[in-house]
């Protein structure tokens, strides 16, 4: 495999010419063979579903020690990094004086899977916060967030051995906890190494914290908060307001879709 001559990134003609390409085949030809991967790209579907299912029921591990971290306001412990909801997703992320790019950028592919997070009101309608932590000060966190443009995702430095006592010191990872009716904080799940890069779309999220999606269809242990798709679905700013009209829309859909 050959290596992107062109300066601005794009593969060359002659990378082009020397790929050993598929067949070019008649409309109903590729339409049967669309069709025939779609059978596996649906096992894959329903595979990733189990999955999220057999994460629901992983056993929880009790956060003992108590962690502070330095946020934008002071000190935060990690129940405040919950900001009130039910579940946190907290992604190790590296920026500090030994990271390639100090201080103008944090670690390229922590960079990477900073750009691809999406709009973060959909995971606070499903009770989850997404945070970032890091060893970097909170001076130079608040301009990197500024120049990369993402003042949306809250931040923070860490302080202690919280990196070190949950497999981040090293290597990057999503750390995801639960927070009970007591207030009690559980590790639920972990995600690392070529996990994270599936990691940023609102599903990717949801998939790994222990309430899932919350929709009617999803296998979850018994008593788990559960209700109908799409009817939560919001334009990212209108969430908290009850629209009755869109609550008609999922029901015809529904009807229409036999669910």
């Amino acid at each position: 495999m050959s290596d992107n001559n062109d300066a601005t990134g794009k593969t060359t003609n002659q990378q082009i010419a020397a790929m050993k390409k598929p067949p070019v085949v008649s409309a109903d030809e590729w339409q049967k063979s669309w069709e025939e991967l779609l059978v596996k790209e649906k096992e894959l579907t329903h595979a990733r579903d189990a999955m999220a299912a057999a994460r629901r029921r992983m056993p929880w591990l009790a956060v003992e020690k108590d962690y502070v971290f330095e946020g934008p306001k002071g000190k935060r412990s990690l129940l405040d990094l919950f900001e009130g909801r039910r579940q946190l997703v907290l992604y190790r992320a590296f920026y500090d004086s030994n990271v390639y790019g100090w201080p103008d950028h944090a670690c390229v592919g922590c960079s990477l899977g900073a750009d691809q997070v999406s709009n973060l009101a959909h995971l606070h309608a499903r009770d989850t916060t997404l945070a970032y932590a890091s060893r970097g000060s909170q001076e130079n966190i608040a301009k990197l967030k500024h120049r990369m443009g993402w003042e949306k995702i809250p931040w923070y430095t860490i302080t202690d051995d919280w990196d070190k006592d949950f497999s981040v010191d090293q290597w990057h990872g999503h750390n995801v906890f639960f927070r009970d009716e007591n207030d009690k904080i559980f590790r639920t799940y972990y995600v690392n190494n070529r996990g994270d890069e599936n990691m940023g779309t609102l599903w990717s999220f949801l998939d790994v914290t222990p309430l899932g999606r919350q929709e009617d269809w999803e296998d979850s242990p018994e008593g788990y908060p559960k209700g109908p798709r799409y009817k939560w679905w919001r334009w990212h700013d209108v969430y908290g307001n009850e629209d009755p009209e869109w609550a008609k829309v999922t029901e015809n859909a529904a009807v229409a879709l036999g669910l």
